[in-house]
């Protein structure tokens, strides 16, 4: 009896090992996925922010209906994940201030780099500021690459930060933000087109940098910003 329970542990041990074994034998993330969100009217990467689009990957190499990963988006409107599956995929950038794209499939290996080129639902255009004491104007038109089935646009709001991370997920709100949104409500139009905007931001605190930009936002589901480019303000 002896003998035969220490045989039977020694069977034991061995299927343990070789099922640890083979588990360890599995590849880990070992790709990198990385690009850029390109604006179709300006040629340049998307301006957002933290977080401002995302990235989906559908796994398709072991099913046709995989779990979605989502990459963040990157301030400058790039994006990478240095810990991705080898394997082949469907991707699409999804809940972004732009209009809807169609999915693609590619294989990720190694270091794969792929570029989307995206219409944004708005742009600020001819943005210009001026700091009067501690008053920041900002000044800038709005512009539409595409009006058919466009969603009304909602509002203007400016984004103000003591760091150079700056929109709507990174603002003084209280002060600077909420006080002063620029409420619009309406569907895009002409006169829309032809307005030259003006928000007007009051008591920066004096001996502070800001970095301060808008954004505007239509009434989709993501309800995300479409922004200028970033300025760095100093209050004297």
């Amino acid at each position: 009896m002896k003998k035969l329970i220490n045989s039977l542990l020694v069977a034991a041990t061995i299927c343990m090992a070789t099922s640890c074994s083979k588990k360890d034998n599995y590849a880990g993330p070992d790709a990198t996925f990385s690009g850029n969100l390109i604006n179709s009217v300006t040629g340049k990467n998307l301006l957002t922010e933290t977080g401002g689009f995302q990235i989906q990957l559908d796994e398709l190499s072991w099913s046709s209906t995989p779990v979605p990963y989502n990459i963040p988006a990157k301030p400058d409107g790039s994006f990478k994940d240095t810990r991705i599956f080898s394997g082949h995929y469907r991707v699409i950038p999804r809940n972004g201030a732009f209009w809807p794209v169609d999915t693609t499939e590619i294989d990720i290996s190694g270091n794969t780099t792929k570029d989307f080129t995206v219409t944004p639902y708005m742009e600020i255009k001819n943005f210009t500021w001026k700091l009067t004491g501690t008053t920041l104007q900002m000044t800038f038109n709005l512009f539409a690459p595409k009006t058919e089935g466009l969603p009304r646009v909602l509002d203007v709001q400016p984004f103000i930060n003591n760091t150079q991370f700056v929109g709507s997920g990174a603002t003084i709100y209280d002060v600077y933000t909420g006080p002063n949104i620029l409420g619009i409500n309406a569907n895009y139009s002409d006169d829309m087109a032809k307005t030259t905007y003006t928000i007007t931001v009051p008591n920066l605190l004096s001996g502070r940098t800001f970095y301060a930009r808008v954004g505007v936002r239509v009434d989709d589901s993501n309800k995300k910003f479409n922004y200028s480019e970033i300025v760095k303000v100093d209050v004297p």
